[in-house]
């Protein structure tokens, strides 16, 4: 094992481990000259003196600087230290499509059509190239993070202009993606990359391989002998057309197949098309032709080289002899070898297949479609599979596979898929979320407009709109097509239209407003005197008639305090107008009269008020102040002098008088 910060050809820092291979372990280093990360691949321990593996990791490394594209890893460098082989490539900063499938799936159809797109690409190029992947998987698959592919590991692909390297009998690809052709052992071609393409495809779309088993022995035969299930078991809504693509790309005679990867580009570049996407299922033409029994080969034949007698020859050709004996040994394996293909062939393609044609059984009772099957001449598996079907009423026969209508050998077993009723999804979490978008997100899901139910509920959190509760609840298994959804959604806060308080007592306007939900800590009061009974409103705000949110809203109301009050100034002797002042600066009204009788204190000055000095009255009240007359005039003096004038002039009338 390499040691993390240990440097290769003083250039390449070993950072950490990325992984391994059957040949080879991968690191994460960093290209400490153009200042970037980089994966070194490293030819494990064991094979370090084996110039067999020696030589294909070579050729990889050959292999793989021919072919720069953007959809195939990049190789920067190759080399040897110490007797250690090494490859440097880019490094791709993501995850493989087998982990990208497990975290995305469902992977929407756009998606699935463009990584397969970016993988036929590459494929393409290679091909040209003459050389072939052969191991072409998710795991040999990369998607970085703005989801690019990049196809690695061409450790296996081999050029098609090396012939002295034979391809016969190696399986070195995983099984779950291998072509019929290399199940059987015969040479891989460029079709069969386009088959693990097309298995690639199928697991994109359903999240599962379509063979899998025990052993690889049974998956291999599977791939030769079994037809692909459909997609439309996972994924009801796929096109026909996305279909097409995978049962041509896989399959089983390469007659049948695209010819090469762009070709299936192409096929591929209008598969989501509208006027695609209802086209009839493809089927293939090569099988439709009469099966061909390969002869058996007698066992007589077999052994017949070892007991010939032997032939006479010139005493010249003696030496020959023992040459031809050894010759003949080396064949016998082969044709032993080619026995068993004949006889294998025989039992897979020819004796019996196509005896019994699979009775439809759907829409059955699973005991009625064993009795149907059984009678066929059919065993039917002990375990059965559940699925999910929105037709098929729970507990009913949906199919069986192989399917229906597929002719097999008499006594094939057949595995019965049984309706676990329409499908269920997980419920989500959608509290929180705006119901018309949820409603919307639902309705896609197949849910109808009738099995959505809401009610509305005010709430001081949750905006109006938003979803308050939901049942069922998160993660419960519910069917759209069945069962009933209901959610609870906010009015947003609690509101009412403000009443007329005026006139009312503080007390019972504070109640009313608690009655309706609003906090006593929301309700203000403030003070203020008017002619107005005391503790009754005199205003409010909001006014009449606004909007009032109970939680929210501050309510101010004012309440009367009763009329102001002033004590009557001291102005009994002061000036009038002295008194006029004080009396209007206490927020006094006043009458002024003038006393009715003459009187010692000087004129204008006061004499009285009513109420007296020290009187509290309500600021604004009359009040009536009594100014003084004056004194009395004087009277008799002037009545004297009268008295006098008449007295002188009495006797001058009397003179006058006399004098008249």
């Amino acid at each position: 094992m390499i040691e993390i910060g240990k440097k290769i050809n003083g250039r390449y820092k070993i950072i950490g481990n990325i992984g391994s291979g059957g040949m080879a372990n991968v690191f994460l280093a960093h290209d400490l000259i153009l200042d970037r990360e980089v994966a070194i691949k490293v030819l494990r321990f064991d094979f370090q003196n084996d110039q067999s593996a020696i030589r294909r990791f070579q050729r990889e490394a050959l292999a793989a600087t021919e072919l720069v594209h953007p959809n195939i890893v990049t190789v920067y460098d190759v080399g040897e230290e110490d007797g250690m082989q090494f490859l440097v490539m880019e490094y791709v900063k993501g995850m493989d499509l087998k982990r990208y499938i497990q975290t995305h799936y469902p992977v929407p159809y756009l998606q699935v059509v463009d990584i397969v797109q970016q993988v036929l690409s590459a494929v393409a190029l290679a091909h040209q190239h003459r050389i072939i992947h052969r191991d072409l998987k998710p795991q040999n698959i990369l998607i970085n993070e703005e989801g690019v592919v990049k196809i690695t590991d061409f450790g296996i692909a081999i050029a098609l202009s090396e012939t002295s390297i034979t391809q016969t009998n190696s399986m070195l690809g995983s099984v779950h993606y291998l072509s019929p052709e290399q199940a059987r052992g015969s040479m891989a071609t460029n079709q069969s990359d386009i088959y693990a393409i097309g298995i690639i495809l199928y697991e994109m779309l359903t999240g599962k391989v379509p063979f899998d088993g025990e052993s690889a022995v049974t998956i291999a035969l599977k791939h030769f002998q079994d037809d692909i299930p459909s997609i439309r078991i996972y994924d009801k809504n796929v096109p026909q057309s996305i279909e097409n693509i995978v049962l041509k790309a896989t399959a089983k005679e390469q007659a049948d197949r695209y010819k090469t990867a762009d070709e299936m580009r192409e096929d591929l570049a209008t598969v989501l098309s509208p006027d695609r996407l209802n086209e009839p299922k493809w089927t293939p033409h090569a099988l439709l032709d009469e099966t061909r029994v390969i002869t058996p080969i007698e066992e007589a034949a077999i052994v017949a080289p070892a007991e010939t007698e032997p032939v006479e020859v010139p005493e010249e050709e003696t030496k020959d002899k023992p040459k031809k004996k050894k010759k003949w040994w080396l064949i016998f394996p082969i044709l032993v070898f080619a026995a068993m293909l004949g006889i294998g062939g025989y039992f897979l393609f020819g004796g019996g297949r196509g005896d019994v044609a699979i009775p439809d059984v759907s829409g059955d009772t699973e005991a009625t479609a064993r009795t149907t099957l059984t009678d066929a001449g059919l065993q039917v598996a002990e375990e059965v599979e559940e699925i999910a079907d929105d037709e098929i009423e729970a507990g009913q026969v949906v199919k069986t596979d192989p399917p229906a209508g597929n002719e097999v050998k008499r006594n094939a077993t057949v595995t019965l898929y049984i309706s676990s009723g329409t499908e269920k999804i997980a419920f989500k979490d959608y509290t929180g979320q705006t119901f018309e978008d949820v409603k919307e997100e639902l309705i896609k899901l197949g849910f109808s407009e009738d099995q959505i139910n809401t009610e509305t509920k005010s709430d001081d959190d949750v905006e109006e709109g938003d979803i308050i509760s939901q049942s069922p609840a998160e993660d419960e298994e519910v069917s759209p097509k069945e069962d009933t959804v209901s959610f609870v959604v906010s009015s947003g806060p609690a509101s009412f239209e403000m009443d007329n308080y005026y006139g009312m007592t503080e007390a019972a306007a504070k109640a009313d407003l608690t009655s309706k939900g609003v906090a006593s800590s929301q309700i203000s009061i403030v003070y203020a005197t008017s002619d107005q009974p005391s503790g009754t409103v005199i205003a409010q705000a909001p006014e009449s008639g606004g909007e009032v949110f109970a939680s929210r809203t501050t309510i101010t109301l004012t309440i009367s305090s009763g009329q102001e009050m002033v004590n009557v100034p001291r102005i009994v002797g002061k000036s009038q107008a002295d008194a006029e002042a004080d009396l209007n600066e206490a927020g006094l009204l006043f009458d002024i009269e003038e006393a009715s009788d003459y009187s010692d204190t000087p004129a204008g000055q006061v004499t009285s008020v009513s109420p007296g000095a020290g009187t509290s009255v309500a600021v604004g009240s009359t009040v009536t102040v009594t100014v003084s007359k004056g004194p009395e005039p004087e009277e008799s003096s002037s009545s004297s002098t009268t008295s006098s004038e008449s007295t002188t002039d009495t006797p001058t009338s009397s003179t006058e008088s006399n004098d008249d």
